[in-house]
């Protein structure tokens, strides 16, 4: 009962006509976001935090995580229409999706894919409505050991979810937690890495890095491709799934909706990785395997259903323990901080109003997803027509604008501009940016938690496992970075395949 009267004084909350404006704001920004193809959720909220510095925490953070699950709606749309995923999650989507628009079925796998949506995000908000409170209860628990260990466990198992490569994972975690030790030591109050600069004397801004390395690189990586989108040209229609296609799809979305959700919780994994596993699962569990790849309802309907999901997902340990679950909450998290909210175990104690308000504008703002996206599939696919020349300069001119109003400084902007390159760097080198986002917003509570805890242990390290909640934390920490060069050994030990040996 407790939890049903805390979401009702939720919905008190998210029903006020401004948050009920930002939410849908929100919802609107992040499906154009996902539906214009390389912006993408990370880039997309970093962009718009400056804008929510007048409002309250609540009223942001309802339009933050209305960009977010918003934006994994729009992806599929370009996914399904043009073979081109709108951000990196709908990637799968363009398997099933595209195939079924050539077939003449492109309103059905629309349609499938916003109800999946709707379903899977409605779903996983219910689970972070019951999870959140008890995994806050075991936060109360912990110390400064305790942090140290789990931002430990975040940081290692980002690298190892994040790209092609765990070694350029962990590289790009270790440039970001460089980069989150400049400025003042956190005990000290040294001055680090700063060569003089006052302006590094307080860090690098998160918000000006992180729309470096995503919106301003990708703009460079735009550029340097210069792709032309093919348009579906034919007329859309029947944007209700048929009753077979619900039948097929039935397994499917609860699948899909359960492992976007817990890999949604798992710090570093994502929306991405939730449904690249949901779409694997469902071929492997499926009687007709062959049919993926080739118009299946059901690889439209569990991959959009995990990446909604996961969204619900990554918001729990980021609400509960202060951990984001993907790079967009990192940089959520970030805006948080500006806001003057700590998320943490105490947060649902100290601030209900907050915690509840943006639970329950999750609910609302599913419904209104549902109800923009499906009248409104014309005026998406019209928006693919806007050129690259029209496109690329206006993302560039809000990013320059919402980071030079962070603090009126155009070295702020420099600085963002830098990470551009260093961001379009990282791309052509195949290093994933996310690591160094999450790292750079990690490293100073983790720099802090690891400082308290020697001093509460007089300098030793056995302080992390003697304490079994840290000792277990750090123990899957180091499991999770050996396991890759423990995998690399045993397949550089493993005898090649008969007749692949010279002379055979």
């Amino acid at each position: 009962m407790e939890v049903v009267s805390s979401l009702l004084s939720g919905f008190a909350i998210a029903l006020q006509p401004l948050n009920l404006v930002y939410c849908f704001l929100g919802v609107l920004a992040g499906t154009l976001i996902g539906v214009l193809p390389g912006i993408g959720p990370v880039a997309g909220v970093a962009m718009l935090i400056p804008f929510s510095f007048g409002m309250s925490a609540t009223t942001a953070m309802i339009m933050m995580a209305g960009i977010y699950y918003g934006a994994m709606y729009g992806g599929s749309t370009t996914s399904i229409l043009v073979n081109l995923p709108g951000e990196s999650a709908s990637v799968v989507t363009c398997l099933d999706g595209y195939a079924l628009a050539r077939q003449g079925r492109a309103g059905a796998a629309l349609g499938m894919a916003a109800f999946a949506s709707f379903i899977a995000g409605t779903v996983g908000v219910v689970g972070l409505m019951l999870l959140a409170q008890p995994v806050a209860a075991l936060g109360l628990r912990f110390g400064p050991p305790e942090t140290f260990a789990l931002t430990f466990l975040a940081l290692t198992l980002v690298t190892g979810l994040v790209g092609a490569s765990p070694a350029k994972g962990i590289a790009a975690a270790a440039f970001g937690m460089l980069l989150g030790m400049v400025g003042l030591d956190p005990m000290s109050s040294d001055e680090r890495f700063t060569f003089g600069a006052l302006h590094l004397a307080d860090g690098l801004s998160f918000i000006s890095v992180s729309v470096g390395l995503f919106a301003v690189a990708e703009v460079l990586e735009s550029v340097e491709r210069n792709e032309r989108i093919t348009l579906y040209k034919e007329r859309i229609s029947n944007l209700l799934p048929t009753a077979a296609d619900w039948l097929a799809s039935r397994g499917a979305l609860w699948r899909g909706t359960v492992v976007g959700f817990l890999v949604g919780v798992l710090p570093g994994a994502g929306a991405t990785i939730a449904s690249m596993l949901a779409y694997a699962l469902e071929r492997r569990v499926s009687r007709h395997p062959e049919r993926f790849g080739h118009g299946a309802i059901e690889g439209v309907a569990a991959p959009e259903g995990a990446n909604n999901a996961a969204t619900a997902g990554a918001l729990v340990p980021l609400l509960t323990l202060g951990i984001p679950g993907s790079g967009t909450t990192a940089v959520m998290l970030g805006a948080l901080m500006i806001h003057g909210l700590r998320p943490g175990p105490l947060l649902f104690e100290q601030h209900p109003d907050f915690v509840w308000g943006v639970i329950a504008s999750m609910y609302v703002g599913n419904v209104l997803l549902l109800i923009l996206n499906l009248p409104l599939v014309g005026l998406w696919a019209r928006l693919l027509r806007v050129p690259q020349s029209v496109l690329l300069p206006l993302i560039m001119s809000f990013s320059v604008t919402g980071v030079f109003a962070v603090n009126n400084s155009v070295t702020e902007v420099g600085v963002m501009l830098v990470f551009g390159v260093v961001g379009y760097a990282m791309r052509k080198g195949g290093f994933p940016a996310a690591p160094v986002v999450l790292a750079l917003v990690l490293t100073p509570l983790m720099e802090t938690a690891l400082q308290q805890s020697l001093q509460m242990s007089h300098g030793s390290f056995a302080i992390f496992f003697t304490r079994p909640i840290a000792a277990t934390l750090v123990v899957v920490g180091l499991a999770s970075l050996a396991l890759p060069a423990v995998r690399g050994v045993a397949r550089w030990l493993r005898p090649p395949p008969v007749g692949t040996q010279p002379g055979f």
